[in-house]
């Protein structure tokens, strides 16, 4: 180590002359040794060690440092000696309450620090850790001596990964609040509501529309439909009247939303002024109201799933809360991609749940004509907006001899292929009824069709062929519940109807039961969708259905058992047919 770091031109000057700092008072004697024979030596020894190294006097003044350090703080070694920790580096929070705590009893400890030294970083903080203890010679306390190192790479990854973990439980937990339906308006207010709770003071949710759905602005500007708007209690009643969920707006050019999704990804605009305001909103009319409600930064992220873009979400803080940043939009990106997809397949299952609804009732729409002496209605009541519809079909088929035939059947499976499939069971059955005489052999002879045409799809089904000129109704069930007959005092009673096994199996054999066919008596025939429940034993679900009082009118009579027994949000599709033998 260079003479003057040691503390002096050379061994023989004192202290005070090498460095124009006297030497504690009480111990002259010693730091005059320091400086002339000590520091040269611990200099020889130190200097080449990684770890930053001091020794301070009682009143935490430097009175060595190693090379290390006077990198570390971008300060010369020479310019240390002297002046206390917190003149060489000011902007360091040095923990002195530590270091006096070592003097003052001698027990070493270790710290962290953290600052800005005068040495060039780009960090946006430095960390270091630091081992102190006391020094002292013969009963007299003198100093300390400190070893530093810098932690801030350490730092810094620990920070990243504590981020990366608090972006997968934010994920984690927006996997289970975000898209718990199928129905897109539903998950659009999820995903507003949850990106209050955690990121924004309000949040639109905006979708691209629907081919065809209205005509597109001839100005260039982008239409959008506002689905969903969540805000903090403070900027709810400011937020509410500036726009309402269901209705659409056209966004100009140069708007914020318009540059996201050309882009692809998020937009900041921080610190806005009013100018600025009116050309990144969708038009210029609230910004006013903006204004005045202190908002000073907005986030627009892009909702996009399987390569298209399906819509964005606007994010928006005011007053005291603080400015979006990269890692705010890197959070928002990765919520927004994840909602996309619920989006996107919300999006899927409405188009398809609404086209096999639509064929669903188109095939429905128009059953067979039964003879004269038989009044029947029908009833078909798809499941809930959040499950899939499914294949629940009937069917009337006047035939010879004044005897009409009566079918309702229920195709296992959901969606399109078992709409498509009630379709076929229709058609067969039209041709079987027509040849066949007897309802077991009508199902006998349908179970063969299908099983030799490697049908896929089994379906139940009963039949009821009733001929009200000899007084009688012959029943079979493919593994269906068991029909009800209303009396004309509105009881009802299930019949016994043996069941076989579901249609398409192949190898079946079915049983018929032939009943008495009575003037004013109603039957009623039902898929399961009408008493079936979660959670409740069969029996159970067929005694409520038996409680009702039943309306003569078959017409009456659906609206009657719709109203009593079938559930307000049902899981599966409802189809009925009430006859009445005149």
């Amino acid at each position: 180590m260079d003479r003057q770091r040691a503390g002096g031109e050379s061994a023989g000057k004192g202290e005070s002359e090498a460095t124009g700092v006297a030497p504690p008072e009480g111990d002259p004697a010693f730091w005059s040794v320091w400086s002339a024979r000590v520091q040269v030596l611990l200099g020889q020894v130190l200097d080449g060690t990684p770890a930053a190294i001091a020794v301070l006097d009682t009143e935490l003044r430097y009175r060595y440092v190693n090379d290390t350090l006077a990198r570390m703080n971008g300060v010369p070694a020479e310019d240390h000696i002297g002046r206390t920790v917190a003149e060489v580096v000011p902007g360091v929070e040095a923990g002195e309450d530590v270091l006096r705590a070592v003097i003052a009893d001698g027990i070493p400890r270790e710290t962290i620090s953290s600052g800005h030294t005068q040495a060039d970083s780009s960090l946006d903080r430095r960390y270091w850790h630091g081992a102190y203890h006391r020094l002292r010679q013969d009963g007299r306390t003198l100093g300390l001596v400190g070893i530093v190192l810098e932690i801030s790479a350490a730092r810094q990854e620990q920070r990243e990964l504590e981020r990366a973990r608090e972006r997968l439980a934010l994920l984690d937990e927006a996997a289970t609040r975000v898209g718990t339906t199928l129905d897109m308006d539903t998950t659009c207010q999820e995903l507003a509501e949850f990106l209050v709770a955690k990121l924004a003071d309000a949040a639109t949710v905006k979708v691209l529309p629907e081919p065809g759905a209205g005509r597109a602005p001839r100005d260039g500007s982008l239409r959008l439909r506002r689905v969903a708007l969540a805000a903090v209690p403070e900027l709810e009643t400011v937020m509410r009247p500036l726009g309402r969920p269901g209705e659409y707006v056209d966004h100009q050019p140069s708007s914020s939303v318009v540059r996201c999704l050309a882009a692809g990804r998020p937009v900041i605009d921080n610190l806005m002024d009013e100018k600025d305001m009116g050309r990144a909103g969708a038009h210029s009319g609230n910004v006013a109201a903006y204004l005045a409600a202190g908002i000073h930064s907005a986030l627009i992220v892009p909702l996009t799933a399987r390569g298209h873009h399906v819509g964005t979400v606007a994010m928006v803080r005011a007053g005291d809360s603080p400015l979006f940043d990269e890692t705010d939009a890197v959070i928002a990106q990765d919520l927004a991609g994840r909602a996309a997809i619920s989006l996107d397949n919300a999006r899927r299952y409405t188009t398809e749940h609404n086209s096999v609804v639509q064929l669903q009732r188109a095939l429905l729409a128009e059953p067979g004509s039964p003879h004269p002496d038989i009044d029947v209605a029908y009833r078909y009541r798809p499941a809930g907006r959040g499950v899939l519809v499914g294949g629940d079909w009937f069917e009337t088929v006047a035939l010879d001899d004044g005897r009409t035939l009566l079918a309702l059947g229920d195709v296992m499976g959901h969606g399109l292929e078992a709409a498509v499939a009630m379709s076929r069971y229709q058609a067969m059955l039209r041709v079987v009824a027509a040849r066949e005489p007897g309802a077991d052999r009508i199902l006998l002879e349908l179970d063969h069709l299908l099983h030799t045409t490697a049908a896929d799809r089994p379906a139940t089904c009963v039949i009821a062929i009733a001929d009200p000129r000899r007084g009688i109704c012959t029943y079979a069930s493919a593994g269906h519940l068991p029909p009800v007959v209303f009396r004309p005092d509105g009881r009802a009673t299930l019949l016994p109807v043996p069941p076989g096994p579901p249609l398409g199996t192949g190898h079946s054999q079915y049983v018929s039961l032939t009943a008495p066919c009575e003037p004013g008596h109603t039957l009623l025939l039902y898929t399961d969708g009408l008493v079936e429940r979660r959670h409740e034993d069969i029996d159970a679900s067929l005694r409520r259905l038996t409680r009702v009082r039943g309306c003569p009118a078959p017409e009456d009579l659906l609206d009657q058992v719709l109203d009593l027994v079938a559930p307000d949000d049902p899981e599966d599709d409802i189809a009925l047919v009430a006859a009445r033998y005149n």
